[in-house]
């Protein structure tokens, strides 16, 4: 069973990225605006970013499928993202496969063990700070999206 982060906590970074204050939270975090799939209103997450290069952020979806964010997206991709001092940029974000999940989660653990091993904890996942290949079905469990900034 995933272990879930308060909300409160989880949502109090969102005034702060609002503000024009999201460099505070530094590279590895990101806000992601995308539209309710039922109501159509205006929604907002802060994520833990993994990849990023100048056009692209990729981000993993900790609690599966099941997060609202992560349905309101499939639904509807065109999003906006803040990200240090940019703000409201308008993107498109794809849902990766399992295996490209799989994968990058594998070199995101190799990359940053530190950061791996505490996302595991939080998430309660083992095999994220666990040496060797992932379980099979880690990228079932945990899916990412790659966020690709607008032309």
């Amino acid at each position: 069973m995933t272990r879930r982060i308060p909300r409160l906590l989880a949502r109090s970074p969102i005034p702060l990225y609002r503000q024009g204050l999201g460099w505070l939270f530094g590279p590895r975090m990101a806000m992601l605006e995308h539209r309710g799939r039922r109501s159509g209103q205006l929604r907002h997450v802060v994520l833990e970013v993994l990849e990023r290069d100048a056009r692209v952020l990729v981000v993993v979806s900790g609690y599966g499928r099941a997060s609202q964010w992560f349905r309101n997206i499939e639904v509807d991709p065109g999003v906006r993202i803040w990200t240090g001092r940019r703000r409201g940029v308008p993107a498109r974000a794809e849902i990766l496969s399992a295996g490209e999940s799989r994968h990058l989660l594998e070199r995101y653990r190799d990359r940053h063990p530190r950061a791996a091993a505490r996302l595991g904890r939080i998430l309660t996942m083992p095999d994220l700070s666990a040496a060797g290949p992932l379980a099979p079905d880690v990228g079932v469990r945990l899916p990412m999206v790659r966020i690709r900034y607008a032309d």
